[in-house]
Order: C-alpha cells, then sequence, then structure tokens
C-alpha cells in the first residue's frame, strides 16, 4: 500500500505542476488515466477491505488521557491549538494539525508517534513538523503580513484527515469575514506542499451585506472521509447567518453537514441540531456550544464532536464535551436551499455516544479533534480526541483515549 501511495501521490503533484489543480480529482481517476494496473489492483483491495472494516459503536471505555507539557516546543515552533487530529495505518503515525494562524509560527501540521494499550497511554514523541504551503509554495502569512500586503491568505486551519484513497492529507480553514476569505479545504501532500482546493458550497461563502453564510468562527469545522474512502463530509461550527441564531442557554440551534464527491459536487447536505447551551455562565461573561469535529462510522452514520464553554464569575471556563451518533437516513437533504429558516425540515437524528465530562477524568478541557485509532488486541476499535489549549496558560494540550464498543458485544 505504502508503494501504492508513492504511486498516486506522484500522479497527482506532476497533475499540479502542469497547472491542473482547479478542481480536487481523485486518486482512482488518475490512476485509470495512467492505465497502472498495479495501482487499480491495490485500489480495489483497499476497497474491498473498507467495507469489510465497516464500524459500529454502541458504547465506550476510558483507556486514558496523556497531557503535553505547557509551553513545550518542538523543532523551533510553539506545541499548542490542536484542532484536528487524524491516523495514517501505513506507517502508524498522527498527523496533528495546530490552528495557530501563522501568529507563533507558520501554519502546520505535526507527525507523532503514541504507544497505548487496553489500560492506558505510555508515550507521546512528535517526530516532524510539517509547514502547510500554498500554491506558490510559500508558507501562509500571518494576519499583519496580510494586511502589509503578502501575498496569499490567512489560513485558520481546524480539520485534518489523511485520505486513504492516495495518501494525501486534506484539510480545513475556517475563512475570516474581517479579512475577506472564505472557508476552504485543500489537499496536500504528506509534507504539506499545496494540490488543489475542493470547490465548496455557495450557501457557506460570505456576502458583501454581511447578513448572509457563514458566522466568523463558527465556521468549517469539522471535516471526515466516509467509510469507504470515495466522499468527504465537513461541519459547520454554527449556524448560517440566514438559517438560525446562535445557541443559548434557552435553545439550541441548526448547523450544516455536508456531503460532497471528490470533485467539489455536493452529493447531500443536512441540519445537524446542537443542543442549548448547558449551563448559565456568571453574569456578563461568555459561553457558546458548537460543532468541532466529525467522523464517518459506516457508510450511513457518523459520530459528531459538540462542545459547549461555560465562562464562571471569576473568568475561568469549564467544558461540557458529548459525542453523538448520527444517522443520515431520514433526514431532509437542505442542499438546494439558501435558508432553512421556517422551513419544514427533518433535522438529523442525534444519540449520545459518550459525555466526557462521565468518564472520571482530572479536567475536560477545550476539545476539538477527534479520530480513529489503532484497533486493540480484541478486535476492538480505538477512539483519539485531543483538546486545544489556545496558546493558553490555563488550558491543557489533552490526549484522551477510548476503547470503541461494537454492536455486537
Amino acid at each position: 500500500m505504502i508503494k501504492f501511495c508513492k504511486y498516486v501521490l506522484m500522479g497527482l503533484i506532476a497533475l499540479f505542476l502542469s497547472g491542473q489543480n482547479a478542481v480536487m480529482t481523485s486518486a482512482l481517476s488518475h490512476s485509470v488515466t495512467n492505465g497502472s494496473q498495479e495501482i487499480q489492483s491495490a485500489m480495489q483491495l483497499g476497497s474491498k477491505k473498507k467495507e469489510e472494516q465497516a464500524r459500529t459503536i454502541n458504547h465506550v471505555r476510558l483507556i486514558g488521557s496523556y497531557n503535553l507539557p505547557h509551553e513545550m516546543t518542538y523543532k523551533g515552533t510553539v506545541v499548542g491549538g490542536f484542532s484536528g487530529i487524524t491516523y495514517n495505518p501505513y506507517n502508524n503515525k498522527w498527523l496533528i494539525i495546530s490552528d495557530d494562524r501563522s501568529a507563533h509560527n507558520p501554519a502546520r501540521f505535526y507527525e507523532a508517534r503514541m504507544n497505548y494499550n487496553s489500560r492506558d497511554i505510555q508515550k507521546i514523541r512528535f517526530v516532524d513538523v510539517n509547514y502547510l504551503k500554498q500554491s506558490d509554495e510559500t508558507v501562509y502569512p500571518n494576519k499583519n503580513q496580510y494586511l502589509n500586503g503578502a501575498d496569499g491568505i490567512v489560513l485558520d486551519p481546524e480539520s485534518i484527515r489523511f485520505d486513504p484513497m492516495d495518501c494525501s492529507i486534506w484539510y480545513t480553514s475556517e475563512g475570516d469575514r474581517s479579512l475577506g476569505l472564505d472557508p476552504l479545504v485543500h489537499q496536500a501532500t504528506p509534507n504539506g506542499g499545496f494540490l488543489s482546493e475542493l470547490p465548496l458550497t455557495g450557501t457557506i461563502k460570505m456576502d458583501e451585506q454581511n447578513e448572509r453564510d457563514f458566522r466568523n468562527n463558527l465556521a468549517l469545522e469539522g471535516s471526515t472521509f466516509s467509510a469507504d474512502g470515495k466522499t468527504y463530509w465537513t461541519a459547520m461550527e454554527g449556524p448560517l447567518l440566514q438559517d438560525d441564531s446562535i445557541p443559548t442557554t434557552r435553545s439550541g440551534s441548526l448547523s450544516r453537514i455536508t456531503q460532497y464527491d471528490r470533485n467539489g459536487n455536493t452529493l447531500g447536505e443536512y441540519a445537524y441540531p446542537m443542543y442549548a447551551i448547558p449551563e448559565q455562565p456568571g453574569e456578563g461573561k461568555h459561553a457558546d456550544n458548537g460543532v468541532t469535529e466529525i467522523l464517518a462510522i459506516n457508510d450511513q452514520e457518523l459520530l459528531v464532536l459538540e462542545r459547549a464553554s461555560i465562562q464562571a464569575e471569576d473568568g475561568s471556563f469549564s467544558n461540557d464535551i458529548s459525542v453523538y451518533k448520527i444517522n443520515v437516513n431520514g433526514a431532509t437533504d437542505i442542499s438546494s436551499m439558501e435558508t432553512i429558516d421556517k422551513e419544514n425540515i427533518n433535522p438529523l437524528q442525534k444519540e449520545l455516544a459518550v459525555n466526557l465530562n462521565t468518564l472520571g477524568l482530572d479536567k475536560v478541557d477545550n476539545v476539538e479533534a477527534m479520530s480513529w485509532g489503532k484497533k486493540l488486541p480484541n478486535g476492538n476499535e480505538t477512539l483519539i480526541l485531543v483538546s486545544d489549549n489556545n496558546f493558553n496558560r490555563s488550558q491543557i494540550t489533552q490526549i484522551i483515549a477510548v476503547e470503541v464498543i461494537p454492536d455486537n458485544k
């Protein structure tokens, strides 16, 4: 499979260098075009294997947690702001993206090894850091550089996914209305080099009147490949301006979860019901609730990570973190609707898989990242979740591992 990945990535890079990078195209179509029987055979075997490994989830059991040191550095970078994680099963490496908008160091993701078993997490070791590159092979500028005329855009990285079809990576950026920047999805080489951009549905792109589409810092937050790797899902952290108001302590809200094919065509879009903020904040203090990540279970079901943050009177924050299971069957496809306000629709139905606050952890911080991990000796899957410390001394970078108990056990 590693040899297959090299073949496909060489083809993707060749296509980019020849200027054919306007639309993200699947590795499978490249392999057919190139006429490589070896690549096609590997793809067919890989797809069959994925179908055989369709997951189910009944409940979870805590394995353990591991905190990274405060103000940790690695290869001259500040380690923190982790908003996305993904696992490469072919080399047993974890890819962890930072949401640093090039303020501390250029936008980047880390490669790490993680040793854990059914009892605890023993060690996490970083082995490399890769800077994300623009199409001209430069790193992304920070806000000040951008405002002073630097080429390119300011990236706000949120989710990262390993592509099981060609071993490239895909990552999201939330955009920034104040800078005139829309959310985006980019495909990159394993070391962060730009390959292509996925066209996104027009409903999430900003309007000049600031009355429609995404809210600042509540945009493209989560992503996942489908169980068979053939399609790509994204999730908005909060509601579009024209769809709904943001969650309060009295009412929830509807955000959008969207499925694309590998050419950027919208296959379906569904309304996800976020719950109300579970606690009242201190007087004059902040509280919010939103979707921070999604993860495919099988062809019809996904996991949704929902995070509520509540600020107390003294200014400290507590977090209520839940993972829900959703099924797209029966939900209304809203992809053709500019707004769902006052529309008669069936939102996605959700079922609680786990509330992290009930697992007995010493602290539950700002968990934003979620990925499937390696299988345990008993055959059960593992789920890894990671918190974003916001580069803040009062918060922690927390890695949590849980065992997933399937329906048949």
